[in-house]
């Protein structure tokens, strides 16, 4: 009887033991706060991948719960208590916010590399298919009678980028008046504001206005899954800088600061930055793209961009072209650009949307 009950026994651990090896390996949970334009980019590639890769090293399945708003509304978000772990926004201003209530370690772009950066794109003008309006430049965006759509700088980083491109490619050349007439100039003509580019863009594809000011990674990627538009790069432009960290504060209080940190870096990495320009976003230096996809990049003639630093910096930018103080923020209002057109539909985006790991995708070819 003691031999039955001992082999009794034996089979049944052996069972649970069998049991336990068949069980699926433990859920890893990471939340990412990021701007609108690269969502297609993170939901479609980049998690997808990011996360085949860490079941692959660790065993473990990672389930990534993300939220999309413009990059103001989202900066705004995680200082209000949205516990992100880490944060992919549009402007460096943005992510100093977050450093400066020290939810971000002061060191987030040595921590980041590439100065913190993980994506680079140039401010273009979307045009309807074969531009038949003729628009070239910022200067054309003025002509009487001409809709323009861009976002609302109070929600969008894309907006101030758009901004700074309009005023630098004047301002350089001609000085901070002619930056300021021309700004004036092409607002009195936008007919919409909305909250993020990607809902800017989305308009236009709507059949809304003659021109959107945007990010060129937006128009390349609405080409390549098939939407007919083309693009317009004005020169001289301004390049963005996209900004990514860990929100250090919460990812450790979350026990997720390694995770966090294994991210930010597969952005950073090859196969990161060629995941990003499968969808438009052009690659920090010394990655070298599959040449069908580099073939879709316009070149960039000397001189045909400028950048922030040739402004003044962030922080001259600010405090005297975009802050609540600054010259273009009083252009703005004092024109009323910040009310919506009524045929300016909002698009949803849904917080906090759970991604279950799925194998690695390249995205629109």
């Amino acid at each position: 009887m003691r031999k039955a009950f001992l082999w009794l026994a034996l089979s049944a651990g052996g069972t649970l033991l069998a049991c336990r090896g068949h069980e699926p390996p433990p859920d890893d949970t990471l939340i990412l706060a990021g701007y609108s334009a690269p969502r297609e980019a993170l939901e479609q590639s980049l998690i997808p991948a990011f996360a085949a890769r860490w079941r692959a090293e660790h065993g473990r399945v990672l389930r990534v719960h993300s939220s999309y708003l413009g990059s103001g509304a989202q900066t705004r978000a995680v200082l209000q208590g949205f516990e992100a772990d880490v944060a992919v926004l549009a402007l460096e201003t943005d992510m100093q916010k977050l450093a400066d209530a020290k939810l971000v370690s002061a060191d987030w772009r040595a921590a980041t590399g590439n100065d913190g950066f993980v994506a680079h794109t140039p401010v273009v003008v979307a045009v309807r298919s074969g531009n038949p309006l003729g628009l070239h430049t910022f200067a054309d965006l003025t002509r009487p009678g001409l809709e323009v759509l861009t976002p609302n700088p109070k929600t969008s980083g894309a907006a101030v980028w758009n901004l700074l491109a309009v005023y630098g490619a004047a301002a350089l050349g001609q000085g901070a008046g002619a930056g300021d007439a021309l700004v004036r100039g092409v607002l009195g003509n936008v007919i919409a504001m909305d909250k993020g580019a990607r809902e800017s863009v989305v308009n236009f594809e709507r059949g809304i206005g003659d021109a959107a000011i945007t990010y060129e990674q937006e128009v390349i990627g609405a080409r390549r899954a098939g939407r007919k538009y083309d693009e317009v790069l004005p020169q001289p432009t301004i390049v963005a800088d996209i900004p990514a960290a860990v929100v250090s504060r919460y990812a450790e209080a979350h026990g997720r600061g390694a995770l966090a940190a294994a991210f930010v870096a597969f952005l950073q990495s090859d196969e990161g930055q060629g995941l990003l320009a499968d969808y438009g976003f052009r690659p920090r230096p010394g990655v070298v793209l599959a040449p069908q996809v580099a073939a879709g990049y316009p070149a960039l003639a000397p001189g045909a961009t400028f950048t922030v630093g040739q402004l003044g910096g962030w922080k001259k930018v600010q405090k005297e072209l975009v802050g609540s103080q600054g010259r273009l923020t009083r252009l703005i209002e004092q024109q009323g650009a910040y009310v919506p057109h009524a045929m300016a539909t909002p698009v949803p985006v849904a917080p906090a949307s759970p991604v279950s790991p799925v194998s690695p995708a390249r995205g629109p070819s």
